[in-house]
């Protein structure tokens, strides 16, 4: 079982910069691959960005690429979300995820295990 909490949020103008964090609990968060997720009022939920197990691969939806970096430190259970240069298509409500099992795909949101209760990003033009 991993309970994940997110947080750093917020409301930021177009340009900016906000870094969120995604806490896990639990003594196996180092062999989860992680995931970001997002989802804007009327759309679907969509990929944003995803780890492995160690951090050595990274995974980036085309719309967040060179603006974006995931990161994580295994010694503190912590998933991190650094985001640049924010556009106003970027609000949402941003989701960190667990995926368990390797053999399913980091792109879709049916293969994650546990979510966290997500946080809110609004970003003015």
């Amino acid at each position: 079982q991993v309970q994940l909490v997110e947080s750093g949020g917020g409301l930021v103008q177009a340009g900016g910069s906000l870094r969120l964090s995604c806490a896990a609990s639990g003594r196996t968060f180092s062999s989860y691959a992680m995931g970001w997720f997002r989802q804007a009022p009327g759309k679907e939920r969509e990929f944003v960005v995803a780890i492995n197990w160690s951090g050595s691969n990274t995974y980036y939806a085309d719309s967040v690429k060179g603006r974006f970096t995931i990161s994580r430190d295994n010694a503190k259970n912590t998933v991190y979300l650094q985001m640049n240069n924010l556009k106003p298509e970027d609000t949402a409500v941003y989701y960190c995820a667990a995926r368990g099992s390797p053999l399913r795909t980091l792109y879709s949101g049916n293969s994650y295990d546990y979510w966290g209760q997500g946080t809110q990003v609004t970003v003015s033009s």
